[in-house]
């Protein structure tokens, strides 16, 4: 279980909110000096070339009427139009039209202004230990926002994420991986999914071995999302539903190639020990004894 929150973070988060969103002018209506408010530009940003308001509404969180709404507004404009999506009839289609273009080209380059003149007054060290610190909390942010819960294997996004650890697979092992070596969907006990702004982007599966030993499968997160440390929360999450399932032992292996999982299980606690399997892609076996709920 992870520590509550305490309130000297949540103050210093809200404090450099406030103190942000002032200086880039987020409150005003008319957001970098141009006719419309943060809202409408941020909109024609992720129109960009092209997307459907599904695509919309998923990406920036928003109502559906209020994104309605917008688009509306930015159509009356004649900054938008929307379209039958061209490939799937039930999804509309906004995009940017000349006008647009040229809106977007004007508020990235006042954009890309706001932004020089924030660091203009930093020497060259401090705006390294700016946009440093910057990545971090953006990293730190997205890692926040992902929520971990457990699926059917044989929903669409369990076959969604295994499917993407077989392909990837299959590139990295010189002797290739077929989705038939995957764990078929009954032998998995539980089958965990990471979704960010939810997009399935990892999973993990927990099979049993015996009453006391659990085995831990098909841990992946999509090459989007890495970096962020997601396959150690997952890997995290994998060991508390074991414990919660009154396994007292898990069990993994990796193949040799891949380098960066074994050395996140060794950092995770677990200890190299003989092959408990006959998996021809493992090249190594781990093992790790938890601490049982109480």
């Amino acid at each position: 279980m992870t520590a509550s929150v305490s309130a000297e973070h949540v103050t210093t988060l809200r404090r450099f909110n406030r103190y942000f969103t002032r200086r880039i002018g987020v409150l005003d209506d008319h957001y970098l000096g141009q006719d419309r408010p943060l809202g409408e530009a941020r909109l024609l940003f992720e129109i960009g070339t092209g997307a459907s308001l599904r695509e919309l509404r998923t990406r920036l969180g928003l109502d559906a009427g209020y994104l309605s709404r917008m688009v509306r507004a930015l159509e009356g404009q004649g900054l938008v139009r929307v379209s039958v999506h061209p490939t799937d009839s039930r999804l509309r289609l906004a995009e940017l039209t000349e006008a647009g273009r040229a809106e977007l080209a004007e508020q990235n380059r006042r954009a890309d202004g706001l932004a020089e003149g924030l660091l203009d007054g930093l020497s060259e060290e401090q705006r390294e230990r700016l946009t440093g610190a910057v990545t971090v909390a953006e990293r730190l942010l997205r890692l926040a926002g992902v929520g971990v819960r457990a699926v059917d294997a044989r929903s669409a996004d369990a076959r969604a994420c295994l499917a993407g650890f077989a392909a990837e697979l299959d590139e990295r092992f010189p002797e290739g991986y077929a989705a038939t070596d995957l764990v078929p969907p009954e032998q998995i006990a539980v089958l965990l999914v990471a979704y960010e702004e939810e997009r399935a982007v990892g999973c993990g599966a927990l099979c049993a071995l015996d009453a006391d030993t659990a085995e831990i499968r098909h841990l992946w997160v999509h090459p989007d999302a890495r970096g962020l440390g997601l396959g150690r929360r997952l890997l995290t999450a994998l060991e508390r539903a074991a414990a919660r399932r009154g396994h007292h032992v898990v069990r993994l292996d990796t193949h040799e190639v891949l380098k960066e999982a074994a050395a996140m299980y060794r950092t995770s606690g677990y200890v190299e020990i003989p092959a408990y399997d006959a998996n021809a892609h493992a090249s190594y076996w781990f093992e790790k004894v938890l601490v049982l709920p109480r």
